[in-house]
């Protein structure tokens, strides 16, 4: 995967979990992370704060996966 297909799939969904991202992309989620590095540094993703929730309240998530990230235009 290169850094457009990522962006592709966030401008697309707009809105996602590190999970989402890790079942899409079949990649770790440090490597992920990495890469969305990259667009947090350009301005053009953003992590949503920590008390963000996935929008559920079954807690059956691991808390390190439900990071929320947003594509900014």
């Amino acid at each position: 995967m290169i850094l457009s297909d990522l962006r592709s799939y966030l401008q697309e969904k707009r809105r996602v979990t590190l999970s989402d991202l890790v079942l899409h992309f079949h990649m770790d989620a440090d490597a992920l992370r990495g890469m969305l590095g990259k667009w947090i540094n350009k301005g053009k993703v953003r992590l949503s704060p920590v008390g963000a929730t996935c929008g559920t309240s079954c807690c059956k998530c691991d808390p390190t996966l439900t990071e929320i990230y947003e594509w900014v235009d």
